[in-house]
């Protein structure tokens, strides 16, 4: 495996008294797009919040480049790390451009305000995620793929080599949930780490290049997806019985569950 830009070590998460994972230890391989996979309730967002630190850890460290990344300073992280939660919600009225505009500004200060060169990494941002046409357009008047472009952009626009994505496809139809994932694919290929929290495991097997399947808390079972995606792993992790046949599109795994039993007449 790729060194580790960003990893858990023994980390023990959770909300109050209730704990997710203990003695979690997990690596995002850099250059890679990782896929974090796993039944509802598995602790797949809550990985991914201390991996974004929004999440301290009870016990256990987050390091980000080798050290604690609670011990950075704020604006440090964001120029390193950009995060796509779940369901983000934008200012009532604000535009597409001005949204977009928000991702610099960890690269802002006393001493450094808005500049050329920020104009130019969010034109390119809004470019990159084909929503320049709509620079000018409320973010409210969106459909849900716009908007999740939008988003994007905006982390985009932070210039960072880490891009973190909570459920990016969630509430989308099938068509806007592939053009995110074809973008994020697009993102990797220019040379970012991803990781992702996703449901739909095919989805998961076609775009990823690594994948971190949970259950109950813990990491069952981590690698490429042809190793991951199996028959076997697909019934420990959802209970779900199944064939794996190649895609016949992209030659990944393709999770086929069994059919039912015919009732009787």
């Amino acid at each position: 495996m790729t060194a580790s830009p960003l990893a858990a070590r023994e980390a023990t998460l959770g909300y109050g008294r209730h704990v997710i994972s203990e003695g979690l230890t997990v690596d995002v391989p850099e250059g890679e797009f990782t896929v974090i996979m796993g039944p509802n309730a598995c602790g797949k967002s809550t990985l991914l919040k201390a991996l974004a630190r929004m999440l301290k850890p009870s016990h256990g460290t987050v390091l980000l480049d080798g050290k604690d990344i609670h011990h950075q300073p704020t604006r440090a992280v964001a120029r390193r790390l950009g995060l796509l939660p779940q369901s983000p919600i934008a200012p009532d009225g604000i535009t597409v451009a001005d949204l977009v505009a928000r991702g610099r500004y960890p690269h802002q200060g006393i001493l450094r305000q808005w500049s050329a060169e920020d104009e130019r990494v969010v034109a390119e941002a809004m470019d990159a995620t084909d929503i320049a046409d709509l620079a000018s357009r409320g973010v409210d008047e969106l459909s849900g793929g716009q908007r999740q472009r939008v988003w994007i952009a905006m982390v985009l626009a932070q210039q960072t080599p880490l891009l973190l994505l909570d459920e990016p496809t969630t509430y989308l139809d099938i068509t806007h949930q592939i053009e995110v994932l074809d973008l994020c694919a697009k993102l990797h290929r220019e040379g970012r780490t991803l990781v992702a929290v996703l449901h739909d495991l095919n989805q998961a097997a076609r775009y990823a290049t690594h994948l971190i399947a949970m259950r109950d808390g813990a990491v069952v079972a981590e690698g490429a997806p042809a190793d991951i995606v199996t028959a076997e792993t697909v019934q420990e992790v959802f209970d779900l019985p199944c064939r794996i046949i190649d895609d016949p599109e992209s030659g990944t795994p393709l999770v086929i569950p069994r059919a039912l039993a015919a009732a009787p007449r």
